[in-house]
């Protein structure tokens, strides 16, 4: 069991039936009145958010989501292939499963791929990922003084904003939670 007081963000918990991740909380005490908890939540099967306030000792049932090391293979149209790394099972999942973040997810990447009660609900990408501009614009001498920045393609087919100094054929980092530039590699 855990209480609404002791919600962090990415913690699963069941209501009545449905398992719910947490996205964002925030702890309320105003100056009249008892504290709350409000909470934006997500549903880890259908993927629906909502806004939803607690009572502190509210108490509910931690949800067990199942986290498996697992390396994305190819795809092929909608289906995308995964390997089990122990195993060596493949498991394909469909491309709504996927979710925005892993157009940054080059083939043979190992992933953790999330599931409850045996059902896939998702996959968790690597926090930062190296991969190769392979289409911008050339950068000019002198246009490093500003924090200007230009469209660039990456080796996935993702578009990102990189600054004008960088070229093609560079490396870079990207953080897949914003989809932001980094840093060179």
């Amino acid at each position: 069991m855990i209480s609404a007081g002791d919600f962090r963000n990415g913690v699963t918990f069941d209501i009545d039936g449905n398992v719910y991740q947490i996205i964002e909380f925030q702890h309320v005490k105003p100056g009249k009145g008892a504290a709350f908890v409000r909470t934006k939540i997500r549903n880890v099967i259908s993927g629906a958010v909502v806004e939803k306030t607690f009572n502190p000792t509210e108490k509910f049932p931690t949800a067990y989501v199942e986290r498996k090391e697992m390396q994305y293979l190819y795809n092929d149209g909608d289906l995308y292939y995964f390997m089990d790394n122990e195993t060596f099972e493949t498991v394909p999942l469909n491309q709504s499963k996927l979710g925005d973040s892993f157009k940054f997810i080059k083939e043979n990447t190992d992933v953790k791929v999330l599931s409850y009660k045996g059902e896939v609900f998702g996959v968790e990408v690597p926090n930062f990922v190296e991969l190769l501009v392979t289409k911008t614009d050339p950068g000019f001498k002198g246009d490093t003084a500003t924090n200007a920045t230009k469209p660039a393609t990456l080796e996935t087919g993702a578009e990102i904003k990189v600054p004008l100094f960088i070229d093609e054929g560079t490396m870079v980092r990207i953080d897949t939670r914003t989809g932001e530039y980094m840093e060179r590699a």
